[in-house]
């Protein structure tokens, strides 16, 4: 029972690695490299203890040099947030505007559900309109379609032009490694850089922080998979040669999804040990069963022998009695199996997918290790004395 639910655990986490790992680097691009700053442990800049500033994070010359100069780099997208209060008509929410540029949905594999991203046009004039996640969306016109309507961004009125998917995000040792935001809209770079200005402005308990960063976010998309290592590697070194500390993280999304297919390839080699070694007990237990069963049924197995049953008929009789004995234990077994990917799911938080041909594969692994460990009694069954057999009590 134990050894067919861990084979389907085994299997169903397996296969939920893959689809998940198919998804995210569909959803990402295999060919895309993240950068994004990191704020500092330690407080640079002036002010005093109510006003502090701090200057950070990635530069609008590091876009443009990996541009530049990096051969294989196909093209860069810089992106600015800012958290901001939104409001349309009387409801208002907290939210984060992202400023960045009209080739952004290409880069980041996004797709529009209504409406149209932002033109260069709008990013040339810096144009005050946006683009909302459907989440977002809902949250502020509830059912109505947002299309053509105002909302205002802080004080700044924006027209909203489109409603794009939410971005996905890239788990790594448990933390999500890839900002993931639905209460995220989205705006041209340069109206970003007017409306809301260069600084992030912070109040809390009587004081307030300013942070200067000129780019959250740069995703580099280079000319083919083979290239993302060693590019993603120059860049490394381009932003080491820039920055004087490390005010920035390099997240490739390949990388992260090999290294967590390593996790669960060694979270499916432990499942694998599990599924065989109860297996082994669980056909243990059976052909111990069967053995009792023989000593038990001794005079019946003469009797048998007696009236002309051949060495190959009671052989027979055992096998089938302990592969049915086994089948049963399976189904116990699949029925546990199919609990057990929704513990994983529930619990680990890994997605597990259940095919059918894994609960057949799990029943027939029962049914065998039934027929395996059965041949043993069923032979010492056969090879009992008929008269030794009918004399037992």
């Amino acid at each position: 029972m134990f050894g067919v639910s861990s084979v389907i655990a085994m299997l169903s986490v397996g296969e939920g690695a893959s689809v998940e790992a198919q998804a995210q680097l569909k959803a990402l691009g295999s060919t895309n490299i993240i950068l994004q700053s990191i704020k500092p442990t330690q407080n640079q800049g002036g002010g005093d203890g109510n006003q502090r500033s701090l200057v950070y994070g990635l530069k609008y010359n590091d876009a443009e040099m990996i541009r530049s100069t990096l051969p294989g780099v196909r093209v860069t997208v810089g992106a600015r947030d800012y958290p901001k209060e939104l409001q349309f008509e009387t409801r208002l929410l907290q939210g984060v505007v992202r400023g960045t540029l009209p080739w952004f949905p290409k880069v980041a594999h996004l797709k529009m559900l209504d409406g149209r991203f932002f033109s260069p046009v709008h990013e040339k004039y810096h144009s005050n309109v946006c683009v909302l996640t459907p989440e977002l969306a809902r949250k502020l016109f509830l059912y109505k379609r947002p299309i053509g309507k105002m909302l205002k961004i802080g004080l700044e009125p924006f027209t909203v032009i489109g409603v794009i998917e939410s971005k996905t995000g890239v788990k790594k040792e448990g933390r999500e490694k890839t900002r993931t935001n639905v209460n995220m809209l989205y705006v041209p770079l340069s109206a970003s850089r007017v409306y809301f200005g260069e600084e992030i402005v912070t109040r809390q308990s009587g004081s307030f922080s300013r942070e200067r960063v000129e780019l959250h976010e740069i995703q580099v998309q280079v000319d083919d998979t083979p290239s993302v290592m060693p590019v993603a590697a120059s860049i490394r070194q381009i932003l080491k040669h820039n920055h004087r500390e490390k005010d920035y993280e390099v997240i490739v999304p390949l990388e992260l999804l090999k290294a967590q297919e390593r996790t669960k390839r060694v979270f499916k080699i432990v499942l694998a040990a599990i599924a065989g070694i109860s297996l082994v007990v669980g056909g243990i237990g059976i052909m111990n069963i069967m053995l009792a069963s023989v000593t038990e049924r001794t005079r019946e197995i003469g009797i048998r022998r007696a009236l002309g049953a051949q060495k190959r008929h009671i052989v027979l009789q055992f096998l089938v009695e302990t592969v049915v004995l086994s089948s049963l234990g399976g189904l116990m077994g699949i029925a546990l199996g199919l609990a057990v990917p929704w513990l994983v799911t529930f619990f680990a938080e890994m997605k597990t997918v259940v095919r059918p041909q894994f609960v057949i594969l799990s029943y027939g692994i029962s049914a065998l290790v039934g027929l395996v460990f059965g041949i043993y009694p069923a032979t010492r069954a056969a090879a009992l004395d008929p008269i030794e057999a009918l004399r037992h009590e």
